[in-house]
């Protein structure tokens, strides 16, 4: 008999098993791939490159609850995480700061003066609804053309007008030299890779992982008391209220005869090319060696979910399972694609210990403090 049968062994899933099972619950930990980790997965390619298998995942939080609860089971690699963007030729910083805009035009504007011209050149809103209000808004319709329009068109299969403002609005302007991507209080990585940690989150007696199987297909033959699920919402009531648009990604990995290939991290290209951005992991893992490993980014509608899509007609979709959900006494739901929300990941972390704390009864910090 399991008190829990938890579906995904991503980071939501993990650490609802790890948090239950250090208060004395029984867990049983389903994922259909065969692996653990969800997306976060990472793994050592033939080369012996540490590489992210589906994409580039930086961690970043302003939490130093979830920081430190992490913490517990890896060392952290501090990374402040660096973006160029290829625009015009040129490959220059994102999100848009004071050497962007003179990088761009060959200008030697101070911040004030970059102040100056943003004022000159935004195209105010009264009410930001969508994303390309927020850009537009802020640094007028050249650099939202030049750097926004066209990687959010690849990168969701919509244009910025149709699209939630919450989407790019995550991405700050400028007008000092920070060419951070984040500026969060705490930025690193795990030291021996995300998988590595999520070994060590769900390395507990009260643990039972089962891996390459759907959930449905031993459901019946197990007994458990409730299930937690953090696969896609729709998936779980059969998609009685339509299918939730959700965008996928296909990656085409290579490995390199050099040490290193690009200056930094990821470069994004928001008009050119069919991929979005390309990441080459040395950069995020501190390898080094003769060779370096790199992947191309290509959305897709169709494939695994990684996105949901933030539009109001999708949200209104995902309020009639959320009442379905209210009503599933049984099962509870958690994570960005059992809750239907682009959270990052730290967020999804405070999210599970919050559900955690109040399946246990107890406040975030008992929680926490609970032995493994």
């Amino acid at each position: 008999m399991y008190d829990f049968l938890i579906v995904g062994a991503g980071f939501s899933g993990s650490v609802l098993a790890e948090r239950l099972a250090a208060a004395g619950k029984k867990i049983l930990l389903v994922d259909k791939r065969s692996h653990i980790g969800g997306n976060a997965f990472d793994r050592t390619n033939e080369h012996g490159i540490l590489i992210h298998q589906y994409g580039p995942h930086i961690f970043h939080t302003n939490s130093t609850e979830v920081f430190e609860y992490l913490s517990r089971f890896t060392a952290f690699r501090p990374y402040e995480h660096r973006v160029l963007a290829s625009v015009d030729g040129k490959l220059l910083p994102i999100p848009i700061n004071l050497d962007t805009v003179n990088g761009l035009y060959g200008w030697r504007l101070s911040s004030e003066e970059l102040e100056r011209f943003f004022v000159s050149v935004a195209e105010p809103r009264s009410v930001v609804r969508t994303s390309e209000d927020v850009i537009v808004s802020k640094v007028g319709r050249s650099l939202y053309e030049k750097f926004f329009r066209g990687y959010t068109r690849k990168q969701w299969g919509l244009d910025p007008s149709e699209l939630d403002a919450s989407v790019i609005a995550r991405i700050p302007v400028r007008t000092d030299r920070d060419d951070r991507y984040f500026g969060d209080k705490h930025q690193a990585m795990p030291a021996d890779g995300y998988t590595c940690m999520f070994e060590n989150m769900i390395d507990h007696k009260n643990i039972s992982t089962v891996l390459g199987v759907d959930y449905r297909n031993i459901a019946d033959d197990v007994h458990y008391r409730t299930m937690i699920y953090t696969g896609p919402v729709d998936d779980y009531f059969d998609c009685c209220y339509g299918k939730l648009p959700y965008r996928s990604l296909r990656f085409q990995h290579e490995t390199l005869d050099t040490p290193l290939h690009q200056p930094c991290a990821v470069i994004n290209h928001p008009n050119d090319h069919a991929y979005t951005r390309v990441t080459e992991f040395k950069h995020l893992t501190g390898q080094e060696g003769p060779r370096t490993s790199i992947v191309y980014e290509f959305p897709q509608d169709d494939g695994d979910p990684y996105y949901p899509i933030p539009r109001a007609e999708n949200t209104e979709i995902y309020q009639r399972y959320q009442t379905l959900t209210e009503r599933t006494h049984e099962v509870l739901f958690c994570g960005r694609l059992g809750t239907y929300k682009y959270y990052n990941m730290d967020q999804v972390v405070a999210q599970a210990l919050a559900l955690a704390a109040r399946i246990v009864g107890v406040n975030r910090q008992e929680l926490l403090a609970l032995s493994a």
